[in-house]
């Protein structure tokens, strides 16, 4: 007797329908599995036939032939175990096929009947609803993640006899609602507040402007000068989540089986942290079945790379074109899958393996040609695609102890600005953005032609900006990256127009533009800027 199951695979992000067939045949007691299963597929055969046995069932004691249809789409995990189980149910007149008709099923079996969670469910529930099923057969622990898919009716169960009785009597299932406990993802930085930062204006301002318009932001400096608390507090700065959003980072966490049953929807935008150390595989993502890495895990969130010159250089090279496309595409050779990786970057390095070039009372102990090698690792290409680029000084004695600076750096007397307040400057100016660029994108994420209908530049501005890119012999990705972080230093000014101003404070920003002429004399320049402190700054940008 022949009966069908419906379930799915997971292929990156998205789920496939698969149809699990199960033929039962006069011949010896065995259960063979066709259809590109990997080595946990393959061993569903004595978990499917411990399980049955366990729980009360009748194993066939003939021939059975499980088919993974399509044949050529690889399946991976053991999710097909409890479809697998209901087939060779329905196939041995245990149960009634009528009342599978429209249902889809996901999870493995433990020896005992007991069904255990996987990853992936909220991508299968999607495919569940877009096929049109009737309910969707979840283990109880991914029950709340199933729920937050609207118009799918989820029917949770603790075991494969408590699936069986729910098909009996559909009635039995109890309303699975999507979680509310603590949301998962957040980093560290979500809760930290800027006010906590010591002097650095030029750094918190850049950090102001990465936010208002989802810019990457490079912070060289050295150690103990704060580049590290800056990046942590940048979650906190950035607005809340809409829900499309939130769906769509919960199936990318889901997808890499981070999702915990208790997490539920995921709400607040992730900080990501990888050591140095990491593989390109870890970084952007990979693997013989693709999984996400933390390129993708910081979707709609931060991605923080601490240490940016310890990284390989070849793993740093593979950021260029998701930090331009805003998604990942990995290619193998029977698939190729999309992860998405809209993503603000936060790097952050010292200017030396030492540490204190550049310092004015600590002297650097690099070689010049260690110093060059260290620098040779980011390539020019990528330090193009960073819009904020911040050279940061060490701190002076009397700001380390919550003194104002003599230079007046800090604001004279009155305490630095805290989270709440710039975040609400930067809501304001992404409802400018909103309201002004069309399907309300980020100043970052406009197209080339976009920027130019909405860019609003004012005759000086425009002479300002062809002289810096006569001057600074900018590329011209790094002339419209110039332009587009003075829109935003307009829109949190509040500034329908671009004027000069905006443009001259984004240009001291730009400070490794021009890394062919060395960095020892840009890191130099950047310091000798920054050392006047927020007086030099201002009369720079004015």
């Amino acid at each position: 007797m022949l009966a069908r199951c419906n379930s799915a695979a997971l292929l990156g992000l998205e789920a496939a329908p698969v149809v699990v067939e199960v033929d039962i045949a006069p011949g010896l007691p065995a259960l063979q599995l066709v259809g590109l299963s990997d080595t946990a597929g393959r061993e569903s055969r004595e978990r499917v036939r411990a399980a049955l046995r366990n729980s009360g069932f009748r194993p066939p004691l003939t021939r059975v032939i499980v088919s993974l249809a399509p044949a050529d789409l690889r399946k991976e995990g053991p999710a097909f175990d409890l479809p697998i189980a209901l087939g060779v149910l329905l196939a041995s007149g245990q149960l009634d096929p009528q009342r599978l008709i429209g249902v889809w099923s996901t999870g493995e079996l433990g020896l005992d009947g007991t069904l255990r969670p996987g990853r992936g469910t909220l991508a299968l529930a999607l495919a569940a609803r877009q096929a049109g099923a009737r309910a969707l057969v979840v283990p109880a622990a991914n029950g709340a993640e199933a729920s937050l898919v609207e118009g799918l009716t989820v029917w949770p169960a603790e075991t494969l006899q408590q699936v069986a009785q729910l098909l009996l009597d559909p009635a039995l299932a109890c309303p699975c609602r999507p979680a509310a406990g603590k949301p998962v993802g957040a980093g560290e930085g979500a809760a930290a507040d800027l006010a906590d930062v010591r002097g650095q204006h030029h750094g918190r301002r850049a950090l102001e402007i990465a936010a208002a318009g989802h810019h990457h932001l490079l912070l060289v400096g050295p150690p103990g000068s704060g580049k590290t608390m800056l990046a942590r507090r940048l979650p906190g700065l950035l607005p809340p989540l809409p829900p499309e959003e939130a769906l769509e980072l919960t199936q990318v966490v889901s997808v890499a089986g981070l999702l915990s049953g208790e997490a539920g929807l995921i709400r607040q935008r992730p900080f990501r942290a990888p050591h140095h150390s990491c593989t390109a595989t870890a970084l952007v993502g990979g693997g013989a079945l693709p999984r996400p890495g933390e390129l993708s895990l910081a979707h709609h969130g931060v991605l923080f790379l601490d240490e940016l010159a310890e990284f390989q250089r070849a793993v740093l090279d593979q950021l260029r074109e998701p930090l331009e496309e805003g998604e990942v595409w990995i290619s193998r050779q029977r698939q190729r899958t999309r992860f998405p990786c809209r993503i603000a970057l936060v790097a952050a390095t010292n200017p030396c393996p030492c540490g204190w070039f550049g310092d004015p009372l600590r002297s650097c102990q690099c070689p010049e040609g260690v110093r060059q090698r260290y620098w040779a690792r980011l390539s020019g290409p990528l330090l193009d695609r960073i819009d904020l680029q911040v050279v940061m000084r060490r701190l002076e004695a009397d700001e380390l102890v919550g003194l104002p600076a003599a230079s007046g750096e800090g604001g004279g007397h009155s305490p630095p600005p805290s989270s709440g307040a710039v975040a609400e400057r930067v809501r304001q100016a992404r409802e400018r953005m909103t309201r002004r660029n069309p399907a309300g994108q980020a100043n970052s994420a406009l197209t080339g032609e976009t920027l130019r209908q909405h860019l609003a530049l004012s005759a000086a501005a425009l002479e300002r900006w062809r002289g810096a890119i006569r001057q600074r012999r900018l590329s011209a990705r790094s002339a419209e990256r110039l332009v587009r972080v003075a829109r935003t230093i307009a829109d949190l000014e509040a500034s329908n127009e671009v004027q000069a101003s905006h443009l001259a404070e984004a240009l001291t920003y730009r400070s490794f533009d021009q890394l062919q002429t060395g960095a020892d004399q840009l890191l130099s320049g950047g310091n000798q800027l920054l050392s006047g402190g927020k007086q030099q700054v201002r009369g720079d940008t004015g």
